[in-house]
This record gives structure tokens, sequence and C-alpha cells, in this order.
């Protein structure tokens, strides 16, 4: 009579709904698994070394062995968040980003800080660990005014933009930053019902030229697959992402001049149909 000997691994996986007390108890053992062959391979370099690893043998040891002791900590403790919790041996550098968005509360990959002036878009920070964007506001300013000569205007910026040093930053520059004041809101009356009318007016006006930006990443993943970067290497993806949007540019750059190619060229068929057919037949096909 054979026996059957099932997997706890395999009993976790098919429990549907586990309990926490389960949870852990299965994520116990997988980790007790893990450092066994960690010091298993600890002992053998003792007597034959790491040199007979490959360099990615030996990185991906690293990277497990960090993995391990993070995981380790986490149950430890009863967390859910470290600092450069790594999540995939192949890419170590790929952090968690909570989001909170409606198909998922957090999204993998590089997050960036970009800025889109006339039409041109500028990566300014690119980075693989969560931050925050509020802190990238000035330097973005001060990069314009380098270019450019001048502060703008204005700046169309999301809402987390609006800080309170920011806004101190940006009136002392006489820099209007888009987006609705800090504090409770405006009472509306008979007195300020018309300023708050251009208020909202100029507040809308602001979100639609913001939203050019949100139109950008949109347009770097629909045509030219920003979101399926496929690269191995940390600095070979950092270039694929900047290489989007350099490619984004010089599109624009192609529109305008084929724009202004074809604009030039209707204005010269105009004037010669104009001198071959003369001044009635124009007036009749301007009409």
């Amino acid at each position: 009579m054979h026996k059957i000997v099932v997997h706890p691994f395999l009993t976790f996986i098919r429990n549907r709904k586990p309990r926490e007390k389960t949870i852990r108890k299965a994520l116990k053992k997988q980790l007790q698994y893990v450092e066994r062959n960690v010091r298993i391979i600890s002992d053998y370099k003792r007597i034959v070394g790491f040199s007979v690893l490959t360099r990615k043998q030996y990185r991906d040891l690293t990277v497990i062995s960090e993995l391990v002791r993070q995981q380790r900590e986490l149950y430890t403790h009863k967390s859910r968040s470290i600092e450069g919790r790594i999540l995939s041996v192949s890419k170590p550098w790929v952090r968690p980003i909570a989001r909170g968005k409606a198909r998922g509360m957090y999204e993998f990959g590089a997050k960036l800080s970009v800025s889109l002036v006339e039409g041109m878009t500028e990566v300014h920070r690119l980075s693989w660990e969560p931050y925050n964007e509020s802190q990238d506001l000035k330097g973005q300013i001060e990069t314009y005014r380098q270019r450019y000569g001048r502060y703008p205007e204005v700046v169309c910026a999301d809402k987390i933009y609006r800080t309170r040093e920011n806004l101190r930053y940006c009136q002392k520059y006489g820099i209007r930053l888009s987006g609705p004041k800090l504090g409770r809101p405006f009472k509306e009356s008979e007195k300020n019902r018309a300023l708050l009318r251009e208020k909202r007016r100029i507040e809308r006006q602001d979100e639609s030229t913001r939203i050019a930006v949100e139109g950008k990443f949109g347009e770097g993943k629909r045509r030219y697959s920003l979101d399926l970067i496929g690269t191995k290497l940390r600095a070979t993806s950092e270039s694929a992402i900047r290489l989007v949007f350099l490619v984004m540019n010089l599109m624009v750059l192609y529109r305008r001049k084929a724009k202004a190619f074809f604009a030039a060229l209707f204005d010269i068929l105009v004037e010669r149909v104009r001198r071959a057919f003369g001044k009635r037949i124009w007036q009749l096909v301007a009409a």
C-alpha cells in the first residue's frame, strides 16, 4: 500500500480563505526552508568559496539573503512595510508604490516627475523608490528659469504640490500656483459671488491645462510602450524610459515641421491657382 504525502505548501494554496494563524504558520515554514538552504550554501563557502559561482549566481544569492532577512524581520515584528523592500530577485531595485487606484492598491515600476512646456516633455526625476513629488517643484522652476531666463507666470500642478512651503516660494517670485487655496473654502455671498466665479473659471482652465501632462503618460503607454519596458538591468530600464520621452518630443517637433511645410505648400498652390485662373475664379473658390 502506497502512502501519499502532500506538501504543506500545496495544502495551504488550496485553502481559499486561510486564517491569519494559518498564513503565519505557512510563512514560517517557507522562511525556515529558505534559511536552511542559505545556511547550507554558507557552509559550502568555507570549503570551496564563492569563486565557483557565476556573477549572476552570486548576485542572486546576495539578493535572496537580503530578501530572507527582510521577510524574517516582517514576520517577527508582524509588520507589512520595510524600507527598501525587495519584490523581485531578478529586479531587486523595483519597489511597491502605494497609489490606491481602483485597479490596484499598489503599482510597480519607476516613479517619474516631469514637466510640460510648449508641448515638450522633460523628465526631472526618475526614481525607483517612492517619494513625495512636492519636493521637486522648486528644482523644476529653477530649471525653467535657467533655460528661459525668467520665472514662469503660472505653474499648473497637481494638488500634492500645493504645500505651504511651495506656495510661499511661488508667492516670493510672483508665480501663480494653480489649484484651490489651503484651509477652509470661501463662503459664497452676494459680495464675493463674482470673485468666486472668476476663481473657479481659472481653476477649471488650469486643470484642463494640467491634464496635458497626464495625457503624455497615456500617450507614452498607448503608443510608445512606456508600460512595457522589458529590459533586464536598472540602467537599461532607465535609458529605455528616457528614450520614450525623447521620441515623444521628436514627434512633436516633426508634427510642427510637417504642419508648417504643408501650410506653406498650400499657400503656394493657392497663389498659383489665383495666377492661373484669374481673380474672378479665385473669388468663387474663396466663397
